[in-house]
């Protein structure tokens, strides 16, 4: 039977998944309650399929944005209506099967065990994943370390992670970023910023072929071009930040 709980809920923001999506929220549902899928604005079918799926599932909810406006606004839309239920830790994960729905109560454990904490996944790849993508993960997280002055962002790029929802929408509120393919990494930076220390926990992350399913939207030269404006307005969040960080890490030594 699944865990249930009033504080910790799974949210799952979906674009286009295809027919993974099905099978990731069975497997996302087999182990907690409440499910919550956040479908942004897509146009495969799935937002019905989900749809019926909930139906026939009391555990499992189901928003549809309207139109397509990128994953953090989705966790945004999320976590708001969550707030506003009494909910104060979402564990979020991709809808696309990428992340290890069986690691959902042992992540939610250690969030329950340090409330005031974000718990970050730290991926263990798969002989399958791109060397590409991985090294391109390690210039990510040299930045997230350096921003942080070395707070311990495990990695910066790996959604399947917790996080205490009233300082994620404080964060969320007080710009206009953080709401694409950027939001994971500016998260767990600004999050560090704001006092919120992460927690490091490894989980396996598996990419699909196409043949198994697999579905990707990522976009090398866009996606790259947003990472790199994203680091290039941290850097300078840092350099203002700078002292503060420097006197909060002399506080804690």
């Amino acid at each position: 039977m699944p865990s249930v709980s009033s504080t910790h809920l799974v949210l799952i923001p979906s674009y286009n998944p295809g027919p993974k999506v099905l099978d990731t929220v069975r497997a996302a549902r087999a182990q907690w309650t409440p499910v919550w899928v956040v479908v942004d604005g897509s146009t495969d079918g799935s937002a019905g399929w989900l749809r019926d799926m909930a139906a026939q599932d009391r555990g499992l909810r189901v928003i549809v944005q309207p139109s397509n406006q990128g994953k953090g606004a989705a966790v945004l839309a999320g976590i708001e209506q969550a707030a506003r239920e009494g909910f104060t830790h979402a564990l979020t994960m991709d809808s696309d099967g990428q992340h290890p729905a069986e690691l959902i109560p042992r992540f939610m454990q250690a969030s329950q065990d340090a409330p005031e904490a974000m718990v970050l996944g730290v991926p263990v790849f798969g002989a399958e994943a791109l060397r590409l993508r991985v090294l391109g993960r390690k210039v990510s997280n040299g930045w997230a370390n350096l921003e942080t002055l070395g707070m311990g962002v495990g990695d910066s790029l790996y959604g399947f992670r917790v996080y205490p929802i009233a300082p994620l929408a404080r964060v969320m509120r007080g710009q206009r970023f953080m709401r694409r393919f950027d939001f994971d990494p500016e998260a767990a930076v600004r999050l560090c910023w704001a006092g919120v220390r992460p927690v490091n926990l490894p989980a396996p992350v598996r990419y699909f072929t196409p043949e198994e399913g697999g579905v990707s939207h990522f976009k090398y030269l866009r996606d790259n071009t947003l990472l790199t404006w994203m680091h290039t307005r941290l850097f300078l969040g840092f350099l203002w930040r700078l002292p503060w960080l420097l006197w909060k890490r002399l506080a804690r030594s």
